[in-house]
């Protein structure tokens, strides 16, 4: 490869590791029966999503979007005050995700989704006698 190919492929490194973090964050859902495990596999998704976001709000050379004769090329500070909001909402929903775990742990004694639907399938078969 060329030095411009490596500097075109640098230029998109954030996206790599977007890429990257969605992947393992799905995978952590979806491969883990822990709850715990599943919650801390979302909060990388939406890391993903955070940094997907904010990549292109920032142009090269931009300058804060106050008007002056003296700047000419601006960034969209849009992107970073979405991103601010979005992750107050996520760290909410992690303690209500946590918050949950608790509770399903002192219901059934165990975080783990095998054991719990185990459990779940048991009572009804239970109740239904």
């Amino acid at each position: 490869m060329t030095a411009t190919q490596w500097e075109a492929l640098a230029g998109h490194f954030s996206y790599f590791v977007t890429i990257f973090l969605m992947i393992a964050g799905l995978f952590i859902v979806i491969a883990r029966g822990n709850l715990i495990k599943k919650l801390v596999g979302l909060s990388i998704f939406q890391s993903s999503v955070y940094l997907l976001y904010i990549a292109p709000g920032k142009v090269i050379g931009g300058t804060a979007p106050v008007v002056s004769d003296a700047f000419k090329l601006y960034s969209n500070p849009l992107p970073h005050v979405l991103i601010l909001t979005a992750i107050v909402v996520g760290i909410a929903t992690l303690a209500l995700g946590l918050a949950l775990v608790v509770r399903i742990r002192e219901t059934y004694g165990s975080i783990e989704e095998d054991e719990i639907l185990a459990l779940d399938i048991a009572a009804d078969a239970a109740s239904d006698r």
